[in-house]
């Protein structure tokens, strides 16, 4: 049987393999967190003929969860969405990565993070195995021992009738009859189901969601546990927390246990607290178009009629009633990261973000000092969403005043960035447009190259740095600017200037497609 391990990063997910009967783990590589990690890893596990999967679950030096091995546990109840068939395993660990860089600084002086991370597969699945034991071998102990006691006390009832008396002979089946019950009662706390242990056993180890609410009881927990089928007795259970863990305190919340887990392990992580969350974060980045926006959120499982709906909905924010007739939300879904509940619909989850929009144009009085400017507030965030897309944040005032001089002087903007959009909305496949000549002709209102002053509205979500950069531009007085091969911003005053700077400093980034 092989396996594969899944060291799981938020950029990047290192993956070793080994086979169960060598049980010697050897890297495999790679994958990037970019939206087809579960392609890759379906395509792994096909070319590797398996579908065992052992996860490492990071905890702290005290041996707790942390937040990463929370983003692990919801990673595997993903990956029995994305792969039904995938039987999935945790193996504890700790500063893995650390262990993983060391080894590769004693093989070789270059390596890459990837390289650390397929390192650090490879450590975590070397662990399992040697750690792992056939699970049949705990059941064949109990019952080993049971059957020696049974023929012990059978050889004693036989020397035993010759002299004792029938008083003494059920006192002996009374202590096998009891020894036999705890034998049983112990086994009513192993595992539901240990065999999914053994990655050459064809079982499913399911991951099951499991809620505490606030007030229940041990005995109502344990009713519970047995109606989720995780474990085997309620009554067994609740005995066993009465008698050796009568101070223990289970914490409310949401769960996600595996019928592989024993009353034990249960016991701990309802002791610990929940490992499971019902809320999501969601992230709208600074430069961000509401298109990219609207994806993000149909990927997370919102439907394309939801979101549409959301983002042609009608909303109570005064600065939004400043827009043109037919504008759009672009601009206004200020980027942050927030956390919502797994319910809340599309609309409220835009709300939060206009909102926050709103508290930063009132905070920076970003509609008067754009007036001095000789815009308006819908005018201001759209040369700022210009700017966000055009000039890193260092270098944002600059470009802000190429911009308002250009505007002031007539010229057109001559933006690569709005030419993109215009594309976006007409033509987001380039089917049409295919090449730069044909692409800077657009017949768009987005199109500063073709037509002089702002574009009809902004182009992206600008941050908080390019809203204050058109708000306080450089006290400069350029008129041209472009992003050199090196990455580095050049600027002049005359277009002669201007064109000597392509010529020595963007041979390749200036004929970048659009």
């Amino acid at each position: 049987m092989k396996i594969l391990a899944l060291d799981v990063g938020e950029k990047r997910i290192g993956v070793a393999r080994a086979d169960s009967t060598t049980r010697i783990a050897v890297p495999v590589g790679f994958i990037a967190v970019d939206g087809s990690e579960w392609q890759e890893i379906a395509r792994l596990a096909h070319l590797n003929s398996t579908n065992w999967f052992i996860l490492g679950l990071p905890r702290s030096n005290e041996g707790n969860e942390t937040q990463q091995s929370l983003y692990v546990r919801n990673f595997a109840k993903t990956l029995t969405e994305k792969i039904p068939e995938a039987k999935i395993r945790f193996q504890d660990e700790s500063l893995t990565s650390v262990e993983a860089e060391e080894r590769l600084k004693r093989r070789k002086k270059n390596y890459e993070k990837g390289e650390i991370d397929a390192e650090a597969a490879t450590i975590i699945l070397q662990d399992f195995l040697e750690a792992f034991k056939e699970p049949e071998a705990k059941p064949l102990e109990s019952t080993n021992i049971v059957k020696k006691e049974t023929h012990k006390v059978k050889r004693k009832m036989k020397t035993a009738t010759k002299w004792i008396s029938g008083l003494t002979v059920a006192l002996l089946i009374l202590v096998l009859v009891s020894v036999s019950g705890i034998v049983w009662a112990k086994g009513q706390l192993d595992a539901v189901d240990p065999s999914c242990d053994n990655p050459s056993c064809d079982c499913d180890c399911q991951v099951v969601e499991f809620t505490v609410s606030d007030g229940d009881s041990k005995s109502v927990i344990a009713e519970n546990l047995e109606q989720t089928g995780l474990i085997k007795n309620a009554f067994i259970f609740n005995a066993y927390l009465k008698i050796f863990k009568p101070n223990s305190n289970f914490k409310s919340g949401k769960y996600l246990f595996s019928v592989n887990m024993t009353a034990d392990e249960i016991i701990a992580e309802l002791e610990r607290g929940s490992n499971y969350t019902d809320v999501f974060s969601f992230t709208v980045l600074p430069g961000e178009n509401i298109y990219e926006i609207q994806a993000n959120l149909i990927e997370l499982g919102y439907s394309k009629t939801e979101v549409n709906e959301a983002f042609n909905a009608n909303y109570d924010f005064d600065f939004l009633k400043k827009r043109p007739a037919g504008a759009t939300l672009e601009g206004y879904l200020y980027g942050e990261t927030y956390e919502f509940y797994n319910d809340t619909p599309v609309k409220e989850i835009l709300e939060k973000y206009l909102f926050e929009m709103g508290k930063i144009i009132a905070e920076n009085n970003l509609e008067a000092r754009y007036a001095e400017q000789g815009l308006s507030l819908h005018e201001g965030v759209t040369l700022a969403s210009v700017v966000q897309k055009e000039a890193p944040t260092s270098e944002m005032p600059t470009v802000a005043q190429v911009f308002l001089s250009r505007i002031a002087y007539g010229i057109p903007l001559g933006s690569d960035v709005t030419v993109s959009y215009a594309l976006d909305t007409v033509d987001p496949d380039r089917q049409t447009y295919v090449d730069n000549q044909t692409a800077l002709s657009v017949d768009s209102c987005y199109n500063t190259r073709l037509f002089a002053g702002l574009p009809c509205g902004p182009i992206s979500n600008p941050g908080l740095s390019a809203l204050l950069a058109v708000a306080e531009p450089a006290d400069t007085s350029y008129l041209y600017f472009l992003t050199g091969d090196d990455g580095m911003m050049y600027y002049s005053y005359t277009e002669s200037e201007h064109n000597q700077n392509i010529y020595l400093y963007c041979k390749e980034l200036c004929n970048v497609s659009l």
